[in-house]
């Protein structure tokens, strides 16, 4: 479940937090955001055709970190949730991981939106 507190008003990603992650350096913002947008969509796909338990639960761990460096604590909050589960034997279904990503396509058009308005 997500942690109500981690998640800031105005959008899937805690702007203020990416400030203070990049030195409040908006140039270097974007290219964070395009960077973690390449590698969150690359590790997704790797996570839907991952079938060993080490396999998933190392993708899952890959996007939290990702996902909670840039802010986008929903995001980084769903994945330990699988995790855990992993840890206690128990499978991760498919419902968890299509949620993950679909929570992760959110994050990246509001990236998209982003960069756009930077005019980059």
């Amino acid at each position: 479940m997500e942690n109500p507190g981690r998640r800031r008003a105005g959008g899937p990603i805690d702007r203020e937090h990416l400030a203070k992650q990049c030195l409040h350096d908006a140039n270097l913002e974007i290219e964070v955001l395009r960077l973690f947008d390449e590698t969150i969509t690359r590790y997704v796909e790797r996570l839907s055709a991952a079938r060993e338990p080490e396999e998933i639960r190392m993708n899952l761990h890959v996007i939290k970190g990702a996902a909670a460096g840039i802010g986008a604590f929903t995001v980084a909050d769903m994945a330990p949730q699988a995790e855990d589960a992993l840890r206690e034997g128990w499978s991760v279904g498919t419902e968890l991981i299509e949620d993950l990503s679909m929570a992760v396509e959110e994050v990246r058009g509001y990236i998209a939106g982003i960069v756009a308005e930077a005019g980059e």
